[in-house]
């Protein structure tokens, strides 16, 4: 999905990016934007990390994506207390047979060019990123379905007695399972079905869900590796961000719980609120700190650098 909707978008979204990285005000809002249709949060830090070490960012000018990616991935657990899952196999089906007709109609067509072969490019990698929608929403089914067994297993049971004691054994796990499998949603969305049916305290559910936000970091920091200094503020800025906001919240998790049941009775709809409320307000109390005018200089600093590089000949 992820691929698909890049190259779809790819060459204009870098222009986006110029364009609306201004102040750290409207690289949120646009980071916001992005992520949420691109459903991850990792591939919006690790693009910007690679636009950063290319100097075709500053690092003053990524502090406002890095926020807003926190936001925009809140989407996808959301549609996720949707309960929308059922839909994962027909929409499959569509998106799939909406990309056959598209590459079928375009060996077809007589001429290589024209309107009507400009449409089905779009066609074909719409349809791409549908089916890879749909898939997540299969999988999430799967993942939800396996309390009963992690319970049968004694694992539900170990954590719940190391949790009575410290809900950062929460935490923890969440950003354990988080950094294995690389995806912050996919542990919420396992921790949805398991509080769901009853199997996970909502605390717990709760920790779990701040944990997972640390976890998701690891990508990041692996993305950076080898890059630019500037490249590496990026991800230590994330991991910061995020780590700072799990150690704010962990000690408010009564009052997250309460927040969440106000807008949802639902058990389940109200983790998916819980880590909407976490990331949107941990963006917020962060973007005054993005004003700064050391990062500026940072920014600037870097770009010095890059221009006194010698340009290489071929």
């Amino acid at each position: 999905m992820e691929t698909a909707l890049q190259a779809w978008a790819g060459p204009k979204l870098i222009k986006l990016l110029h364009a609306s990285t201004r102040t750290p005000w409207t690289g949120l809002l646009t980071s916001t934007g992005v992520t949420a249709v691109l459903q991850s949060s990792t591939a919006m830090t690790v693009m910007t990390i690679g636009l950063v070490n290319a100097g075709l960012l500053s690092y003053a000018q990524s502090l406002g994506i890095i926020l807003g990616g926190n936001i925009g991935t809140c989407l996808t657990t959301e549609l996720i207390a949707l309960d929308i899952s059922g839909l994962g196999i027909p929409l499959f089906l569509l998106s799939l047979l909406l990309w056959a007709t598209a590459v079928m109609g375009e060996e077809l067509l007589p001429i290589k060019s024209g309107r009507l072969y400009n449409l089905l490019r779009p066609v074909q990698l719409g349809s791409l990123a549908t089916g890879g929608f749909s898939l997540i929403m299969i999988a999430i089914r799967w993942m939800q379905s396996i309390g009963p067994a992690l319970e049968a297993r004694g694992i539900i049971g170990w954590l719940l007695g190391h949790a009575a004691d410290s809900l950062l054994w929460g935490a923890a796990a969440g950003a354990i399972l988080t950094a294995l499998v690389h995806s912050s949603a996919a542990v919420i969305a396992m921790t949805m079905g398991l509080v769901g049916t009853g199997v996970l305290p909502i605390e717990l559910g709760i920790a779990m869900v701040i944990g997972s936000n640390v976890g998701t970091c690891l990508t990041a920091w692996i993305a950076s590796i080898g890059g630019t200094k500037s490249g590496k503020f990026v991800a230590w800025s994330h991991i910061i961000l995020n780590v700072l906001g799990a150690l704010l919240f962990l000690p408010f998790i009564p009052l997250l719980q309460t927040a969440a049941a106000w807008l949802s009775s639902d058990p389940s709809t109200q983790i998916a609120h819980t880590q909407t409320i976490f990331n949107v307000t941990c963006s917020l109390l962060a973007l005054p700190v993005c004003y700064l005018p050391l990062w500026s200089r940072m920014g600037n600093s870097q770009m010095d650098h890059m221009s006194t590089i010698p340009p290489t000949t071929h």
